[in-house]
C-alpha cells in the first residue's frame, strides 16, 4: 500500500495487521525501508563484513605500495649515492623517500575520495528506497585522509631505511 502521510506509516501498518489478525492469512505490514533493512540484516552483519573486506583491501594496497616503493629505491641506488656524496644526511634521504611515498598515496587517495564524493550521492538516490542509509558522511572523508597518510608512511618506512642502508653500503665500497 502507498501511504499519503509517511509519519502515519506505523499506525496504518498496525491497523492493517489488526484487520487480518484472526484470519488464515495474517499480515505483518511494515514500511518498505524497514523491510529492506531487515532483509539485509538477515544476510549477516553487513557492517562487520564490509570492515573485514576493507581491512583486507587496505592490507593488500599496503603490500603493493610498499613493494613499489622498495623497487623504486632499489632502482635508484646510484642516485641515492650521489645525494649522499653531495652531503645529504641519512635523515634527509629518509625524509625524501617518505615524502615520495606519501605524495603518491595522497594523490591516489584524493582521487579515490573525490570519485566517491561524486558517485555515492548518485547511487544513493538510485537505491534510496532499498537502502535509505547509503550516503558518505564528512567524517569518513577525514578518516580516509588519515588512512591515506598512514598508508604512505607505512609503505615508505621500510624502503626509506633500505635507502639509508644502501647509501652506507655504496659509501663503504667507494672507500675500500
Amino acid at each position: 500500500m502507498k501511504v499519503k502521510d509517511p509519519d502515519r506509516a506505523g499506525e496504518i501498518a498496525k491497523a492493517i495487521d489488526a484487520e487480518f489478525a484472526n484470519s488464515p492469512h495474517e499480515t505483518k505490514a511494515e514500511p518498505e525501508g524497514a523491510f529492506m533493512q531487515g532483509f539485509a540484516q538477515q544476510m549477516g552483519d553487513i557492517g562487520t563484513i564490509l570492515i573485514a573486506i576493507l581491512g583486507a583491501v587496505f592490507f593488500i594496497i599496503l603490500i603493493v605500495a610498499g613493494n613499489t616503493m622498495g623497487q623504486s629505491v632499489r632502482e635508484r641506488t646510484e642516485e641515492l649515492g650521489v645525494l649522499k656524496a653531495l652531503g645529504f644526511t641519512n635523515q634527509r634521504v629518509l625524509s625524501l623517500v617518505l615524502a615520495e611515498s606519501c605524495v603518491i598515496a595522497v594523490v591516489g587517495g584524493l582521487a579515490g575520495m573525490a570519485l566517491a564524493l561524486l558517485v555515492v550521492p548518485v547511487i544513493g538516490k538510485l537505491i534510496a528506497n532499498m537502502l535509505p542509509v547509503f550516503y558518505l558522511p564528512g567524517r569518513f572523508i577525514l578518516i580516509g585522509a588519515g588512512l591515506v597518510l598512514a598508508l604512505g608512511l607505512a609503505a615508505g618506512i621500510l624502503p626509506a631505511f633500505q635507502a639509508m642502508r644502501l647509501q652506507i653500503a655504496v659509501a663503504l665500497r667507494r672507500n675500500a
